[in-house]
């Protein structure tokens, strides 16, 4: 690594941020170079496939970018780039929402859980197929609650969908999940076998 490349690394946020807000395009390829493998499997868990996360990703930096004089160094900045590549890959979802078909269903059971012990044997790869498989509505629903945290309220207002219908896409993106898991789980016991 040159001395140069170097110095570039040891850039605190604080520092990259004031030479991206100073015009600097080396600032802006180091905020880009620095966070994006870590934002595109964000924008991936989101997309059907690579092209549309690539695409998500894509505008995303450019609201990073265009946004960025309002980070207020209130938590991290790898955090509040997050945020912006969570939003994005919600706001393409609703974008092609009319495209998609939704139920709200009221007697949805909520019992179920994805069961973590079915999913040790497969890889973190094979789990992010299974994902990005899922129809559209059970991966951006999936993605919200199980792994950015967000309830079904949130879900709800962010998607112009009912919590209910929230609950539902929920259930039944486990429930998809879970097959496709002991699908897999039986084939490679059958190998092993």
């Amino acid at each position: 690594m040159s001395i140069e490349n170097n110095k570039e690394h040891m850039l605190s946020d604080i520092q990259l941020v004031k030479k991206c807000l100073a015009g600097k395009a080396d600032a802006q390829e180091l905020l880009y170079r620095r966070y994006a493998s870590r934002m595109f499997g964000v924008c991936l868990r989101y997309a059907k496939n690579k092209m549309e996360a690539e695409d998500i990703m894509q505008e995303a930096f450019i609201k990073v970018y265009q946004n960025l004089k309002n980070f207020r160094n209130e938590g991290s900045l790898e955090g509040w780039v997050r945020r912006i590549m969570v939003n994005t890959s919600i706001n393409y979802y609703k974008s092609n929402l009319k495209y998609l078909q939704t139920m709200d269903i009221d007697d949805v059971s909520h019992q179920e859980s994805f069961s973590v012990e079915s999913s040790d044997n497969i890889e973190l790869k094979t789990l992010l197929n299974l994902i990005q498989r899922l129809p559209e509505g059970y991966r951006v629903v999936f993605n919200m609650y199980v792994v950015e945290g967000y309830s079904h309220k949130e879900i709800a207002d962010a998607l112009g969908i009912s919590e209910n219908t929230s609950k539902s896409q929920l259930s039944r993106a486990r429930k998809a999940l879970q097959a496709k898991i002991e699908k897999i789980n039986a084939v490679c016991y059958e190998r092993t076998a």
